[in-house]
């Protein structure tokens, strides 16, 4: 009898030694102990960086697990969790967020549901259409 995948296991796993420049896209669940710089992104993914990581890049997935050191945005639809010795310096977001005791955390931290009417636009145009939105300027001129 053959064992099922558990839907949380790790499909992808990137060790101390790898370095990558550019943007990764993965799907399942992807470890990071490596060094990153670039994009790290997801349609449905989890992202785990590893203590030994050092990341820098802006990081767009369903859930982020972080324990290494990260220079740049974090943008998960669903939860992010940072553990000690994390060091995160950039502003996260998502509806769920965890930082535990330790965890060195420069940035802003954003809890706030997504809109998932603009899920297929770029994270950059969903930013621009939320500050429109939740302008407190009503009945701007059109014409200008």
């Amino acid at each position: 009898m053959r064992k099922s995948k558990k839907e949380d296991s790790i499909t992808t796993f990137l060790g101390s030694d790898a370095c990558i420049e550019g943007t990764i896209k993965f799907s399942g669940t992807i470890r990071i102990d490596g060094k990153v710089q670039g994009k790290i992104q997801s349609e449905d993914g989890t992202v785990i960086i590893g203590e030994k990581a050092c990341i820098n890049a802006d990081i767009y997935v369903d859930n982020a697990i972080i324990m290494g050191q990260v220079n740049g945005m974090v943008d998960a639809r669903n939860r992010i969790e940072v553990y000690p010795p994390a060091a995160v310096i950039g502003d996260i977001q998502a509806p769920t967020i965890s930082i535990d005791a330790g965890v060195k955390f420069n940035g802003n931290c954003i809890m706030k549901g997504r809109d998932h009417k603009y899920d297929k636009l770029h994270p950059k145009a969903v930013e621009a259409i939320s500050i429109v939105e939740d302008s407190k300027v009503k009945n701007f001129p059109k014409n200008l």
